[in-house]
């Protein structure tokens, strides 16, 4: 069976909540899919006194569990139009991953969240994608074919290089009806993806 790893980020569980939404998408599409995270580095007392959500269910990733799926899915929210420091040093550890070409051939694709709609949401995609791209993935966005990204009529997410949110500055918005459809379409178009290129 084709297997996905959703693999995110997530300070104040905005990206925790489309995660499981892209695992949704993931499973309706008749894949197995693991929903995993990368550890905070931001000291205890600071991610306290920064209300981050530190209490989330999904377990630690390592670098030794990427080559089990065929395909990752991966999330973050931006820093500066980047991605945070978190994901980042994830990545850096994958060295030796590279170098054996653990990753070539397999499906990757991203999702993130920022503040504003105008927060850095494409810059933030290509900054994941960037680390997939070089390990030699397979990659795909949230193709046009997802509606709602076309939508005008209220703030939402959605771009056609991954799913997206907008969590508002002081983190008051949660993911719109919109923005979880787009991260459940997202998981399925990746699953198909990877059925046809490893099933």
């Amino acid at each position: 069976m084709t297997r996905v790893l959703v693999l995110y980020y997530s300070s104040y569980g905005h990206i925790e909540t489309m995660a499981h939404a892209v695992a949704q998408g993931v499973r309706a599409d008749g894949a197995e899919v693991d929903v995993k995270r990368v550890p905070e580095l931001v000291p205890e007392a600071v991610a306290k006194a920064s209300h981050f959500k530190l209490q989330q269910d999904a377990p630690f990733a390592t670098v030794s569990d990427l080559e089990n799926y065929d395909a990752i899915i991966v999330g973050a929210p931006t820093r500066f139009g980047r991605v945070p420091s978190q994901m980042a040093n994830f990545w850096d550890q994958t060295g030796g991953l590279w170098a054996r070409g653990g990753l070539v051939g397999k499906v990757g694709a991203a999702f993130t969240s920022t503040a504003s709609q105008h927060g850095g949401q494409e810059t933030t995609l290509f900054s994941i994608l960037s680390n997939l791209i070089h390990h030699g993935m397979v990659i795909t966005g949230l193709p046009y074919s997802f509606q709602g990204q076309l939508n005008v009529t209220e703030v939402a997410g959605g771009s056609p290089y991954g799913a997206t949110t907008i969590a508002a500055g002081d983190g008051s918005r949660q993911p719109s009806e919109i923005d979880l459809d787009g991260a459940k379409f997202l998981g399925g178009h990746v699953a198909g993806i990877a059925k046809k290129l490893h099933g």
